[in-house]
């Protein structure tokens, strides 16, 4: 890199002085917000840096000025991390800045309105996206990677500045969405639950007046909670919520969306179309909504062993996994059709050898006993309406409904 000649560098670091002052006394957040955006690569903050760390003096300009003195908790720190990141030291920048982002929010305690959202809103982001950056970092020197954790305490910390009654509270979804993202990522969800009580059940937050960004990326990312927990109903709710706030032109947010909510209605017993599969590059959910159409669990399988890694990663294979049952209730209703058309009059009474030899069809080697198991269990998930006749081996089926739809429900609710 070229550093800049002395008077050079002098100019760009009184330039980015004035500008925060002039932010603060004006009250201007968005231009504040810029000051602090390093993950931007903006030239002006580049440049900035390689001024920093050509004059090495940028410590004495804060604390001897009179306009600046006053901020020096934060503008020393923020230097600092400045110049580290410009320089590829990514721990020590982020060291730096967590120093910088406690000053700034004991500043942001004092400041009655809420003008500077816009700049803790980046502050966060920042200190998220470099802990993440310094982990990677450790990691690779063999170093135990704790940067995340730490940022995700910050972020606690700004959680219960904003949880107050004030205009400043319209911030904290933006917060806790940073949180979630931290959460997910150390794979400590169930941190998640203490910050959703907060959001959900404090009188002093209208979920409403919320950002529609911020309500949509709670909304996801509470969805996966509820998959996580096998809560299928709330996770429909609250996935379909996302999907329908979100912004139609953020078309990488609502495949992410989708990514989730496919499973859940397949859970529920509604099939996604084609061309949203297509559109959204979604076709390794292909061959699972075909399998359920045709009742063929051998392709269910070799959906679930081609995109195993992908679905283990997602956390949605044991959600599609158990799709199983609906694909067997499938295949017996084929089977009740195709004997409803030969003998109408005997279609409502399935021998388990004719279930026997459409699996052996479709390469699925059972007895009488394993089919015999897993048509109980369907009579008692209530995807076939009926009994068991054990002596003869026959499924009598009701001649009422004799396979009920889900109609949004998960299987056995």
């Amino acid at each position: 890199m070229a550093y800049p000649s002395m008077g050079e560098a002098h100019r760009r670091i009184t330039d980015y002085l004035n500008k925060f002052s002039d932010a603060v006394a004006y009250q201007d957040g968005a231009s504040l917000s810029l000051l602090f955006s390093f993950s931007t690569n903006s030239p002006s903050l580049l440049s900035l840096a390689d001024a920093l760390n050509f004059f090495q003096d940028a410590n004495r300009l804060v604390k001897q000025s009179e306009q600046f003195s006053q901020f020096a908790e934060i503008l020393v720190p923020i230097f600092r991390s400045l110049q580290s990141y410009r320089l590829g030291n990514l721990v020590d920048s982020y060291h730096a800045f967590e120093k910088f982002a406690n000053a700034f929010i004991q500043e942001f305690r004092n400041w009655e309105s809420a003008w500077a959202l816009e700049a803790l809103y980046v502050i966060a982001y920042e200190i998220r996206v470099l802990a993440e950056r310094a982990d990677r970092e450790l990691a690779s020197s063999g170093k135990s990677p704790e940067k995340l954790k730490g940022a995700g305490s910050f972020l606690m910390k700004v959680f219960g500045v904003l949880a107050g009654k004030g205009a400043k509270r319209v911030g904290a979804l933006y917060v806790t969405c940073q949180l979630f993202k931290i959460y997910f990522k150390l794979g400590t969800v169930h941190l998640c639950r203490s910050v959703i009580r907060s959001i959900e059940t404090a009188r002093i937050f209208d979920f409403e007046e919320f950002p529609r960004r911020d309500k949509v990326t709670y909304m996801y990312y509470t969805g996966r909670l509820e998959v996580l927990n096998e809560n299928f109903p709330a996770a429909d709710h609250k996935l379909s919520y996302a999907l329908t706030h979100c912004n139609p032109l953020r078309e990488a947010n609502i495949r992410m969306i989708l990514k989730y909510l496919i499973p859940v209605k397949l859970s529920l017993g509604i099939l996604p179309k084609a061309w949203l599969l297509e559109k959204y590059n979604l076709l390794e959910y292909s061959n699972v909504v075909q399998s359920l159409k045709r009742g063929d669990l051998r392709l269910l399988w070799h959906a679930l062993q081609e995109h195993e890694n992908q679905f283990l990663r997602s956390g949605v294979y044991l959600v599609l996994e158990k799709l199983e049952l609906q694909v067997y209730q499938r295949l017996v209703k084929k089977i009740y059709f195709i004997q409803k058309q030969k003998d109408p009059s005997k279609a409502h009474q399935l021998k388990l050898e004719v279930i026997v030899k459409a699996l052996k069809w479709l390469e699925m080697d059972m007895d009488l006993d394993e089919v015999e198991c897993i048509m109980t269990i369907l009579i008692y998930k209530n995807l076939i309406k009926g009994y068991f006749a054990h002596k003869s081996k026959v499924v009598v089926l009701s001649k009422q409904d004799p396979f009920p739809k889900l109609n949004g429900k998960p299987v056995n609710s």
